[in-house]
C-alpha cells in the first residue's frame, strides 16, 4: 500500500521575497519582481528585463569561505532549505532518522554563472587560473549535495535536470521515494541562478525572452500582447514526510501531495504540440494518481510563461482536460510577478499553490490587459480573489518536452493550521 505524503515545511527565496511569507504577501498584492538589467557587462544584449533577487545576503546562511566556494544557485538552495527545515521542526538524529531522510533538488542549468566566469578566466589567463572549486560549484547536483551535507541527510539523494520542469519533477521523485517506503522524509525542490551573459544570450537567441524595456510590460501571461518570458532566479524547497511519520512527531501539516503526473512529448526541442495533447496527458496522469476528477480541482497555478505558444497551448490543454468545468476553474500565472525561475519555477509555484490552498486566496496574473480570442478562461487578472478550495494543481512544462504536474489537497489530518496572510489587498 502506498504511503500518504504530506508537506510539513516550506522555504523560498524569490524576486518578490526573501522568504515564503514575504513572497506570499507580495504575490497577493500583485508586486512585480521584474526590473531593468543593471549589469554593465550586459549592455550589448537585446534583452533588457530580468527578475533578480535584491537584498539576498548569503552570509546570513554561511561563512565567507563557504560563500566563495558556492555558486549563487547553491546559496539560494541553502537559504530556502534552512527556512523549510526550520518550518518543519525537523532535527535529524532527534525526530528524524538521517538514514531515512533524503534530498532531491533539481536545477535546469546549475552553476552557469561559475561556468561563465571560469571560461572567461581560461580565455584571458589560461587553464592554470581556474579554481579547484569550479567543478563542485557548477555541477547541477551540488545544491542537493550541499543541503544534504548541511543537515546530515544520508537517505535517497538525487537531482533532476529537466530544464523548467526540474523543480516539479524533483518533488515528484521525492514523493515517489516516500510512497514506496524508501524514505520517511525528503527535502526537495529546485534552485536556479541563470542571470548572466550566456544564460540571457542563449534564451534570447531562441526568441523565448521578452524584448520589452518597460518592466510593467515584460511578463504578461495569457495577454494578447505577450512576447516572451522574463528570466528570473530563485529557489523553493519543501519538506515532504509520510503522514504517519509527521503525525508521530506531532508536526504541523501544510497540505497533502495527492498526485504527480509526468510524461514526455518526443516532438520538438522547444515547442509543445500545438493541440496540447501531451500537457493534457500529464494533467490526467496527476489526477488519476490523486484519484480525483476535474470537478474536484478549483485552482491551477499555470505554467503560463508569457510566450505565444505556451499560453495558448496550456489553455487548449486545460479545456481538453476539464471540459466545460474549465470555465469554473480559477487560474493564475505567478510568473507574471516572479518572472520565469527555470528549474526553480515548479518548486516555488508548488509553494504558492499550497499557500493558495491553505489561505483560500487566489494570487493574480498581473500585467493582464487584453484578451486573446481563444484564451477566454478565468486567469484571475490583476487582483487576488478569495475562493473556497479543496484541491489545487500546479503545471510545469519544459523545453525538450518534459512535463510535470503536481496536485495538492487539504490533509484531513491537519494539526494547528496557521495562516500567513489573510487580508486580500
Amino acid at each position: 500500500m502506498k504511503k500518504r505524503v504530506v508537506i510539513t515545511g516550506m522555504g523560498c527565496v524569490t524576486p518578490i521575497g526573501l522568504d515564503k511569507e514575504s513572497t506570499w504577501h507580495n504575490a497577493l498584492k500583485g508586486v512585480s519582481g521584474i526590473r531593468n538589467i543593471t549589469d554593465e557587462r550586459m549592455d550589448e544584449l537585446s534583452v533588457k528585463l530580468v527578475a533578480e533577487i535584491l537584498g539576498f545576503d548569503p552570509l546570513q546562511h554561511m561563512d565567507v569561505k563557504e560563500t566563495r566556494r558556492t555558486d549563487r544557485f547553491i546559496q539560494l538552495a541553502i537559504a530556502a532549505a534552512d527556512e523549510a527545515v526550520h518550518d518543519s521542526g525537523l532535527v535529524l538524529g532527534d525526530n528524524a532518522d538521517p538514514l531515512r531522510t533524503g534530498v532531491w533538488i533539481g536545477s535546469g542549468v546549475g552553476g552557469i554563472m561559475t561556468f561563465e566566469t571560469g571560461m572567461r578566466e581560461v580565455v584571458q589567463n589560461g587553464y592554470g587560473r581556474v579554481s579547484p572549486f569550479a567543478l563542485p560549484m557548477f555541477l547541477p547536483n551540488m545544491a542537493a549535495s550541499r543541503v544534504a551535507i548541511r543537515f546530515g541527510a544520508r537517505g535517497v539523494t538525487g537531482c533532476t535536470v529537466t530544464a523548467c520542469a526540474s523543480g516539479s519533477q524533483s518533488i515528484g521523485e521525492a514523493y515517489r521515494a516516500i510512497q514506496r517506503g524508501a524514505a520517511d522524509v525528503m527535502i526537495t525542490g529546485g534552485a536556479e541562478a541563470p542571470i548572466c551573459n550566456i544564460g540571457l544570450a542563449s534564451f534570447s537567441a531562441m526568441r523565448a525572452l521578452s524584448m520589452q524595456t518597460d518592466p510593467s510590460q515584460g511578463s504578461r501571461p495569457f495577454d494578447k500582447r505577450r512576447d516572451g518570458f522574463v528570466m528570473g532566479e530563485g529557489a523553493g524547497i519543501l519538506v515532504l514526510e509520510s503522514l504517519d511519520h509527521a503525525q508521530a512527531r506531532g508536526a504541523e501539516i501544510h497540505a497533502e501531495l495527492l498526485g504527480y503526473g509526468s510524461c514526455g512529448e518526443g516532438f520538438h526541442i522547444a515547442a509543445p504540440r500545438p493541440d496540447g495533447s501531451d500537457w493534457k496527458r500529464a494533467m490526467i496522469l496527476a489526477m488519476e494518481d490523486a484519484e480525483l476528477t476535474p470537478e474536484r480541482i478549483q485552482y491551477i497555478n499555470a505554467h503560463g510563461t508569457s510566450t505565444l505558444l505556451n499560453d495558448l497551448t496550456e489553455t487548449r490543454a486545460i479545456k481538453a482536460v476539464y471540459g466545460f468545468h474549465a470555465y469554473n476553474v480559477s487560474i493564475s500565472s505567478t510568473k507574471s510577478m516572479t518572472g520565469h525561475l527555470l528549474g526553480a519555477s515548479g518548486a516555488v509555484e508548488a509553494i504558492l499553490s499550497i499557500l493558495t490552498l491553505r489561505e483560500e486566496i487566489i494570487p493574480p496574473t498581473i500585467h493582464y490587459g487584453e484578451q486573446d480570442e481563444e484564451m477566454d478562461l478565468d486567469y484571475t487578472s490583476n487582483v487576488s480573489r478569495r475562493r473556497q478550495l479543496d484541491n489545487v494543481m500546479s503545471n510545469t512544462f519544459a523545453f525538450g518536452g518534459h512535463n510535470a504536474v503536481l496536485i495538492f489537497g487539504k490533509c484531513q489530518q491537519l494539526t494547528s493550521p496557521r495562516g500567513l496572510w489573510h487580508d486580500v489587498p
